[in-house]
């Protein structure tokens, strides 16, 4: 028996990873994040499956469902939205199995970030502008140590994704100004690959408004950083003919390298 902590992706069926689509398949037992994730993902899971929406549930009682599979010997798929180790809640879960000791494996899935910055279609990280990404959320219910303050990461000038900060669009503009400037370029992107997907941007200068004016309240990803719109960058190393590596020797053979099948 196994619990597969399964990462559903944004919200796309069709971003699901294979292994993930074969478990859900394959498990007599599915525990989703009905919130969340969309019934659809579900639809390729075997008729005879148990599948038991948690939203409702508390984690008592989650860890109960899993603890009865594992009595039966029944592997189990818990499915979380986008990527279990980014705000899945699933440290919890795990350690309350390790006590217990039921094994358990972690499916990765695809990240909102990820998917908001392809529907966007631009790449997070340029040279010359930004070569780190930070994902990190605004303080709520959750509150922040204050080493990670929003103050205290906008000083890197990276790239942001800020999850579960919509509601507070004005303070987190407020936060960032005196570090990126209200020419910054922003991103809002709500419920990311679902059908009812929708998105802005601007600046930090009005995105506020912009935002309110959508009437974002929730399942919002906040992206800011020059590399939403750059004035100028530079190429990177990677294709660059006059950088050799490994794959790419400096003087180019005479015939393309030919891929043996």
């Amino acid at each position: 028996m196994n619990v597969y902590f399964v990462g559903a992706g944004p919200g796309d069926p069709e971003l699901i990873t294979v292994k993930a689509l074969r478990l859900i398949q394959e498990c007599p037992v599915i525990l989703y994040a009905g919130s969340l994730v969309p019934e659809e993902i579900l639809r390729d899971a075997s008729e005879d499956a148990l599948i038991v929406d948690t939203a409702p549930l508390n984690l008592d009682e989650i860890i109960e469902l899993i603890k009865q599979a594992n009595d039966k010997g029944q592997d189990v798929a818990r499915v979380h939205s986008g990527d279990p180790s980014i705000y899945g809640a699933t440290g919890e879960q795990m350690r309350r199995l390790d006590q217990l000791d039921i094994p358990y494996q972690v499916i990765p899935g695809v990240t909102a970030t990820s998917a908001s910055a392809a529907w966007l279609n631009k790449e997070l990280t340029l040279s010359g502008i930004s070569q780190t990404v930070i994902m990190t959320r605004y303080a709520g219910k959750t509150p922040m140590p204050e080493r990670e303050n929003l103050k205290s990461l906008a000083q890197h000038g990276a790239t942001l994704a800020i999850h579960l900060g919509v509601t507070r669009i004005h303070k987190v503009v407020e936060d960032l100004l005196p570090f990126y400037g209200e020419n910054c370029p922003v991103a809002v992107c709500y419920r990311t690959s679902w059908p009812d997907a929708d998105k802005v941007t601007g600046t930090l200068g009005n995105i506020v408004e912009k935002v309110r004016e959508k009437k974002f309240t929730r399942t919002s990803l906040i992206l800011v950083g020059h590399v939403l719109d750059p004035e100028n960058f530079d190429d990177s190393y990677l294709y660059s003919e006059d950088q050799a590596h490994v794959y790419r020797p400096k003087v180019k053979p005479t015939e393309p390298r030919k891929v043996k099948r």
